[in-house]
């Protein structure tokens, strides 16, 4: 544990008053960090193979108001996200995170889609990011923040476009966190488990009921959840 860590840990402990950990009981802390029960986790999407998993995220997803394209490979990317910005009358012209995940998509193939790599800004009405996982037990996108996926890319532009590839659905949230221990381990130099600044499910475009009990869409962030589905990963 870094120095810094432990002076936080510690000024946590004083406040609650106690004492240091014994050697016992931060072992077993340690014990259950590394290797952490799972809870109960509903049979809905556990008890299909991974093909049913893919098909019940689709259904969660466009069950709250998420669009979903299905393509083949990488190289279909472009034509899928032109071809939804031009049905929905929306500008030809997207912010695509710095995540390397996006970097094999050949965007010169559609050259009257305007795209730029960064941080999404106010006028930018669409942006394109790529995703860690998707949750096929309720439709959610689990994304990570860091360098290359800038959190304000999820939420700024007005629409969301999501490029996932099948690998990346799993069953539940625990296989989300799962997968996330696995990618993190031992980030933080001490062969320990590094979380990210933010994790950020999404489940839908942004909405909100508060007024007449009525459901409007685009209240606190994008109005429109796209997904591009890339179906050439393992299945």
């Amino acid at each position: 544990m870094s120095d810094q860590r432990a002076q936080i840990l510690g000024s946590i402990r004083r406040a609650l008053k106690r004492g240091p950990l014994d050697d016992a009981a931060a072992a077993e802390l340690e014990a259950k960090l590394k290797s952490p029960r799972r809870n109960l986790v509903p049979a809905r999407a556990t008890q299909f193979n991974h093909r049913g998993q893919v098909e019940l995220f689709v259904k969660m997803a466009e069950a709250v108001q998420t669009s979903v394209a299905r393509v083949a490979s990488a190289k279909d990317v472009p034509g899928a996200v032109a071809d939804y910005l031009a049905r929905l009358n929306l500008p030809q012209r997207i912010v695509a995170a710095p995540d390397p995940q996006l970097d094999g998509i050949p965007w010169a193939e559609r050259p009257l889609l305007a795209v730029t790599r960064g941080v999404a800004g106010d006028s930018d009405p669409a942006g394109i990011t790529a995703c860690f996982a998707a949750i096929a037990e309720t439709g959610t996108l689990m994304l990570l923040s860091g360098p290359e996926s800038p959190t304000r890319n999820n939420f700024l532009p007005d629409t969301h476009i999501v490029v996932l590839r099948q690998g990346q659905v799993t069953a539940a949230y625990e296989d989300g966190f799962a997968r996330l221990r696995a990618a993190r381990a031992n980030r933080d130099g001490e062969g320990g488990f590094a979380m990210p600044r933010n994790v950020n499910f999404i489940t839908g475009p942004s909405r909100t009921a508060d007024i007449e009990q009525r459901i409007e869409l685009g209240a606190h962030g994008p109005r429109r959840l796209h997904i591009v589905l890339i179906e050439d990963g393992p299945d």
